[in-house]
């Protein structure tokens, strides 16, 4: 169901809200006047109204209304349009849900637009309200704010995806099992870690267009906290291919460590199946229908079983000596 949410901030003190998109021009002529409308999957005749309202670029309107759009920014001659996605792990799952912000900057304009209620946009609000004193809330703050969240997602996604990690790797040296009943689990956690991955590269490349200051969209004053969310995301870029590597390692030692006990198992099958076969053999050969050494005395049947116990106890010490056993 579409929603729309409109805020009017003049001074940084927050002074209509819920008013008509008609009525955005008329607050954003006002002096020291920041605009906010904040869309929940709207439909083409709202995006329609707003853009009409403010002649934003067709190009850009179709890439908000249809979803599954890249990480990406966009200039246009007196706006831009950024698609950024919010990240949300279920480390229970190994799922990944993405949720995906359409942000347009145009002047003391700012306008989101969200298919989904998966991005909590109550934290972007709380921001506002605490911002510093010595900045004014403005379309650069705003941006900054929401950019700020969704980056702070991919940093508890990545400690989700580095506490998941660390226990598996502590389990693959326990000495009980791995219950393979969690196998579509990490299948999952890793499919969604390569998807992470392409995530925050794109991201990266889009704040690196973003901080680009031949456009002058972005407040010079603002700058400085632009770049530290950009140094955020870095790390949570090298932190991501550290993990990915982990988890190449993670395969590589489970395959090795499933192969050792797989020839632990076997050499003690055959250890065994050899000492059983000193018995076999011997009980074999005397119970051939032909003369032997011993046959049909006392002696034969005393012979013939020292012969199984001394051999037997030979082969299960040479195999114990050597851990087969």
């Amino acid at each position: 169901m579409s929603h729309v949410h409109t805020y009017a901030y003049t001074d940084g003190i927050l002074v209509a809200e819920r008013f008509p998109i008609s009525e955005v021009s008329g607050y954003i002529n006002k002096k020291n006047t920041t605009v906010w409308v904040d869309y929940l999957e709207p439909t083409l005749n709202d995006l329609t109204l707003i853009a009409e309202e403010l002649d934003l670029h067709e190009l850009a309107v179709e890439d908000a209304l249809h979803s599954h759009q890249r990480p990406k920014v966009d200039y246009y001659d007196d706006h831009l349009f950024l698609a950024s996605h919010a990240l949300n792990l279920d480390p229970d799952t190994g799922t990944l849900s993405v949720s995906e912000i359409d942000t347009f900057i145009k002047g003391k304009c700012i306008i989101t637009v969200r298919n989904d209620n998966n991005f909590d946009i109550h934290q972007v609000l709380k921001r506002w309200k605490v911002s510093p004193e010595n900045i004014a809330i403005d379309t650069s703050y705003l941006l900054y704010s929401i950019l700020d969240v969704v980056i702070d997602g991919y940093i508890e996604a990545v400690n989700q995806f580095d506490e998941y990690y660390d226990q598996i790797s502590e389990e693959l040296f326990s000495e009980s099992n791995i219950d393979t009943t969690h196998q579509q689990e990490w299948f999952n956690m890793r499919r969604s870690l390569f998807q992470f991955h392409r995530v925050i590269i794109s991201m990266r490349e889009a704040i690196n267009v973003l901080l680009r200051r031949e456009h002058n969209l972005i407040d010079e004053r603002m700058l400085p906290y632009f770049y530290d969310t950009h140094d955020h995301l870095i790390r949570v870029t090298e932190s991501t291919d550290v993990l990915r590597e982990l988890v190449a390692t993670i395969v590589d030692t489970n395959l090795n460590l499933r192969d050792y006990r797989q020839n632990q198992v076997v050499k003690q099958v055959t250890s065994w199946a050899a000492i059983i076969a000193v018995p076999t053999l011997v009980t074999g050969y005397y119970g051939m229908n032909v003369p032997f050494p011993g046959s049909g005395s006392d002696y034969g049947v005393i012979f013939s079983s020292g012969l199984m116990v001394t051999a037997s106890l030979l082969l299960y010490w040479l195999f114990r000596r050597r851990d087969w056993i």
